[in-house]
């Protein structure tokens, strides 16, 4: 199965029971073509098939799109088919893969914030947030820089010994870049990105409690 039917794939993906016909027409595909893409997914333990119905469940989408990467299908186009959720959750399966332990949607409190993930290696915490945009202009990506290094140096304050780096993960930011050395990261190259991470160190904006 080629590379444009995974994808179309997971589109039809929605929790719930939808038919062969509905899942047809969300994934822009013929009925065979559609039953057999069902059938590929149900085989990777994918949804649940009585032959005329597929019953999916909330995490489908992204465990589709893992699968798709497991294939070779490139990351960026992967991305291009989750929602700002599973965006998320793509980039945290990909923390998980290079050995990061991860938080999801965590919230401080006084002032409240919200992080989209918090990834721990080796002492130190990526603080991430998912920008699931087509464009972004410099003024309001700094702008999202801004704010993530004020989330960065609350969660520092209210977190014990902790030293930690904010990053911005986007869908079509085409290479890694640097604002007031925040990372900017695409999420084709997030995993490069994690695996030179700790080498690179010193070019990249680190908050520790000391300092604030």
């Amino acid at each position: 199965m080629n590379s444009r039917f995974w994808l179309d794939g997971i589109d039809g993906i929605i929790p719930g029971g939808i038919s062969i016909e509905d899942f047809s027409r969300v994934s822009k595909s013929d009925k065979t073509t559609a039953k057999a893409i069902i059938q590929e997914l149900v085989s990777n333990d994918i949804g649940k098939f009585d032959g005329a119905t597929v019953e999916f469940e909330d995490g489908d989408k992204l465990r589709a799109a893992i699968m798709a990467l497991s294939k070779g299908i490139l990351v960026d186009d992967v991305a291009k088919h989750l929602d700002w959720k599973d965006f998320e959750g793509l980039a945290a399966r990909i923390l998980d893969d290079h050995n990061f332990a991860t938080i999801r949607n965590l919230i401080l409190t006084n002032p409240r914030m919200e992080i989209d993930i918090v990834g721990i290696r080796l002492g130190i915490a990526m603080l991430i947030d998912c920008k699931h945009w087509k464009k972004m202009s410099p003024s309001a990506l700094r702008d999202i820089v801004e704010k993530q290094v004020e989330r960065t140096k609350h969660y520092v304050a209210m977190t014990q010994g902790s030293v930690a780096a904010p990053v911005i993960v986007t869908l079509y930011q085409d290479r890694v870049s640097f604002v007031d050395k925040v990372p900017i990261v695409p999420i084709h190259q997030l995993g490069d990105f994690l695996d030179e991470f700790f080498g690179n160190l010193e070019n990249v904006e680190t908050i520790r409690k000391e300092t604030q």
